[in-house]
Parts: structure tokens; sequence; C-alpha cells
């Protein structure tokens, strides 16, 4: 039976962004799901339902988890920027046989508020309770932060597919300290499962340094990889295909390894 990845997309995001990814592993004969993050089935040109603006990392986990408990096996999680985040969550909680995190967001006890990050969120932290509201970058917010290995035409054709995100979850990553429900905290310990970590040296949104302490949390059951000429987008910049296939040979090395329960 193939093995599933269930691919979980992040911030501003959608299941769109993962095309390059699900042909990719299709092909080489695993199966993909993937979800949509709550609220984020919308049309970009319409205004967002509020209730988008206090959705929790929580809610997004909770959504995920009925699905992944609907599958007839213990998938991979693959999550990428929040939902690399939100597959640690899941991970900890053993819904997943192996995790992959492209530049993942980190979780609480990390510091992640780098200059490069406050610049890159500088239009929603300036906007009135933005820890409450719904929120997008503006578009050169997005080339800066994540974008900028794409050709102008690129960008453009992805910022026109981004939502909108929530407040609430933004700042339960960013502003973790003053979180009541710590919602961006994962227990280390509980997550037994292999995980690769992969960090991009030219990523501004997720800089490389945080990214390699997301895999020094995880200790001897993690693998980090940093690849210098990458960005945020590793999903579908120029020469994702190299990202995709580490990742790829690093799943049939584990999966080889690991004994059925």
């Amino acid at each position: 039976m193939a093995e599933t990845i269930v691919m979980i997309h992040g911030m501003w995001g959608g299941p769109w962004y993962w095309e390059n990814y699900r042909t990719f592993f299709e092909g080489k004969g695993y199966s993909c799901v993937i979800p949509t993050l709550r609220f984020h089935n919308m049309d970009p040109k319409a205004k967002p339902d509020p209730v988008l603006g206090t959705t929790s990392l929580l809610d997004y986990a909770a959504d995920l988890e009925e699905e992944i408990r609907k599958l007839d096996s213990q998938p991979i999680l693959m999550g990428h920027s929040m939902g690399g985040l939100l597959a640690q969550i899941l991970g900890s909680r053993g819904l997943a046989k192996a995790l992959v995190l492209l530049a993942p967001a980190p979780p609480a006890g990390i510091k992640a508020l780098m200059p490069s990050v406050i610049r890159s969120f500088w239009s929603v932290l300036l906007r009135p309770n933005f820890w409450k509201t719904p929120n997008r970058q503006t578009f050169n917010e997005a080339v800066y932060s994540m974008l900028q290995l794409l050709s102008p035409e690129e960008c453009e054709k992805a910022y026109d597919r981004f939502v909108y995100e929530s407040g609430r979850a933004a700042s339960e990553i960013g502003f973790w300290q003053v979180d009541p429900k710590k919602a961006s905290s994962v227990d280390e310990k509980k997550v037994n499962c292999p995980v690769l970590v992969i960090g991009a040296s030219q990523d501004k949104i997720t800089p490389a340094s945080v990214v390699h302490n997301v895999a020094r949390k995880y200790g001897t059951v993690s693998t980090y990889k940093e690849f210098p000429n990458h960005a945020h987008w590793v999903v579908a910049e120029p020469g994702w295909q190299e990202v995709a296939a580490y990742a790829l040979e690093w799943l049939d090395k584990v999966l080889s390894k690991r004994v059925p329960q």
C-alpha cells in the first residue's frame, strides 16, 4: 500500500502551492492528501470572514487531526512555514510516522522575531488589533520575505492567490510569551518519529538560524539540512526539485528502517 503524505500549507496559502510537490511525490508512488486550513478556501479578492481573525493554531490543528484520523494508516506529515509548526503539534500527538518540515515556523520557546521577520510583518503589526483581525501582507512584503527568487511575473501570480490569515494564529507564533494558552507549544519528548527539518539560507520570514533551532529541539530524532541557494518559497521557487528530491531520499531511508507497528 502506498505511503500517504499529508501536505499542510502555511500562512496566506492553500493547497494550490503544493502542486509541484504533489506531482513529484505521486510520481514516486506516494499518495498525497492536501487539506485546506479553516477559512482559507476563499476568493482572494473577497472580504474574509471576520471569525478568521480569532482562529487559533489549535483550531487548525483540531481540523487537521480530525482529517488525519479518518485515514486508513498513519501518514507522513509535510508542512511548510506555519504548516510546519502545525505538523510539529500533530506529531506530538502521535499522528505521524515521519515529519518533513520545510522552512517551518518555530514553536513556543524559540525566538523568532528577528529584524527581517518584523519587516516581513510590518504592515500587519501596524494594524489596530492585529492579533484578532484577518490580515495579509502587502505585495512588497511578500516579495521581500518569501517570493524573492521568483520572476516578477511569478511573484504577481503567487501573490494574487494569497488569502487572508488569522491575526490570532500569527500572534500565537510571534508572541508566544504572552499567549495564556501557549497554542504554539510542542512537547518535544512526545515527538518520537523521525523529523527532517529543511532550512533555506536566504529565508527572511523563517530565517535559517531559527529553523536550525527547531531541528535542535528534537535532538536525535531530527535531521537538519540547509539549502544555500533557496529562500522561503521552497515549494515552488527555482530549484524546488532539489529540495523535494532530498526529502524523498530521506523518507525512503527512514521508512525502510521503520518497524511496522
